[in-house]
């Protein structure tokens, strides 16, 4: 019995193998038998075996993607087919720019990149200062011989430029101090509207200023009594293409500007006006402080004096009464002059030294040794482009206006009557904690007691800087850099 059932249950097996290996009796739909036939039965026991999710697909896709299209290379013969790999693949393009850097293009062009600055600002690669043409070249002086610091300086100073002609165009010689005015505007003020002016120069790449104060140049229907305080180089023709609105964008307008008053400057429009009645204009060279004017550091009083050195240009300037009455006009005319507001911080050591100085300072040690300590000099700061900014608003040339200097420091004055600036007068700036100390002591009253702090341009406003940290700096000043400033009595209060 158990043979018999082997002998049927292999009869059987044989007659399925038959039928599957047997051929197949429908045409092929491309006219051509398909190659692998033979193995459909094979393919079909290992996937019956291995489970219902294997199809023949797996096999055709997964090990010999050409088997399916007839019209591949290999599809009729297996053993011809070597793989994809063998395919040779195009060579991928790369882009390739043919356009040079933008330094190495604009080199080509002339024009240099100021690498110092973050933008990388441009500027001419031959003289990014040079004199407009338009301008009057200034008259050469002769040097002078050196002298002390004086309240009142008649000596003829020595110019800080020398100036050749260049195919018939002024140019300033190799080293000489070049400004230009790039742009000015109107800002009001608690102490009255100014001007504010944005200087570039040859020397660094900061932006030096000038607030420049002259209300009169509003009213132009009144004739003026004194020149008007003008950049020439702002009002200068830069180009034959610049328009009208070129102009009045940078600034180089007159009177009020207004939606209604738009009128464009001309150059030396002011030059015939006389000052031989006229006192001089009152100049403030300050050097930028962020410690004093901006979180308002009772650290030194560099803060009050920007806002003492614009509420004293702004008042009123008495005329002489012989000029007033003979002429039948008013005794005083509106303030004039100027701050130039230099970006040299920390006399000229920077913020990141003065900062640590500061530390020093805390140590024991003083303004200049805390400087001497960290590498510096005592006073590193310059005045050549100062006095190129006022030689610009035509301010201390030999011909034309003086300047009242208001400081107390007389290496300032004299580094400036070097530049060639004519200085009639130094001014004194008394800091107003001394000035309030002294009328007190002087009148008896109390010292201690505050006033109501009065507006004003810095932190400090209006009031006043004080404090121990105030005196030793103050101290300093007067007994190891020189100031003339004079000293409060030890048993003032």
């Amino acid at each position: 019995m158990d043979l018999l059932e082997g002998i049927t249950k292999g009869v059987s097996d044989l007659e399925l193998l038959d039928m599957l290996t047997a051929p197949d009796p429908r045409p092929a739909k491309h006219g051509i038998r398909r190659r692998d036939s033979d193995l459909d039965p094979l393919l079909l026991a290992a996937a019956a075996a291995y489970g219902p999710h294997v199809t023949r697909n797996h096999y055709a896709h997964d090990f010999f993607p050409a088997v399916g299209d007839p019209r591949s290379e290999g599809a009729y013969d297996w053993t011809r087919f070597q793989g994809e790999t063998t395919q040779a693949r195009k060579p991928r393009l790369k882009y390739v720019s043919r356009q040079a850097p933008r330094s190495q293009r604009l080199k080509e062009q002339g024009i240099i990149v100021d690498e110092e600055k973050e933008n990388g600002r441009t500027r001419e690669a031959v003289d990014p200062l040079r004199r407009s043409d338009n301008l009057p070249s200034p008259t050469p002086r002769a040097t002078a011989p050196s002298s002390p610091p004086s309240n009142v300086s008649h000596t003829q100073p020595a110019a800080s430029t020398s100036l050749v002609t260049v195919g018939g165009a002024v140019e300033a010689s190799a080293g000489a101090v070049e400004v230009k005015c790039m742009a000015r505007t109107r800002v009001p003020t608690p102490h009255g509207p100014v001007f504010l002016h944005l200087y570039h120069n040859n020397r660094d790449s900061k932006e030096h200023l000038a607030i420049v104060v002259d209300p009169a140049q509003f009213d132009q229907d009144t004739p003026q009594r004194a020149p008007p305080i003008r950049s020439r180089s702002l009002d200068a023709v830069w180009s034959d293409s610049e328009t009208e609105a070129d102009r009045i964008t940078r600034g180089a307008y007159v009177g009020r500007l207004s939606p209604t008053s738009q009128r464009p400057s001309v150059p030396g429009a002011h030059a015939n006006i006389t000052t031989d009645n006229i006192p001089s204009p009152l100049v403030r060279i300050h050097s930028e402080c962020f410690t004093g004017e901006t979180i308002g550091s009772m650290r030194c009083d560099c803060g009050e004096q920007l806002d003492e050195a614009i509420r004293q240009i702004s008042q009123p300037i008495t005329l002489p009464s012989s000029a007033s009455a003979a002429e039948g006009r008013p005794a005083t005319i509106p303030g004039r002059g100027a701050v130039v507001y230099l970006r040299q911080e920390g006399r000229g050591i920077g913020l990141l030294s003065k900062i640590r100085a500061y530390n020093l300072q805390d140590l024991g040690h003083d303004t200049v040794t805390a400087n001497l300590m960290l590498g510096h000099g005592a006073d590193e700061r310059g005045y050549e482009v100062a006095a190129a900014i006022l030689r610009d608003l035509g301010l201390g040339m030999e011909v034309g206006e003086g300047v009242r200097l208001l400081t107390n420091n007389p290496d300032k004055v004299q580094a400036l009557e070097k530049e060639g600036i004519r200085i009639v007068e130094r001014v004194p700036m008394v800091p107003r904690s001394w000035q309030r100390r002294q009328h007190g002591h002087a009148h008896g009253q109390n010292t201690l007691a505050k006033e109501e702090d009065a507006v004003g341009l810095t932190m400090i406003g209006g009031g006043e800087v004080h404090g121990e940290d105030l005196d030793r700096y103050l101290r300093t000043k007067v007994l190891k850099m020189g100031h003339m400033l004079p000293l409060l009595d030890e048993s003032q209060p």
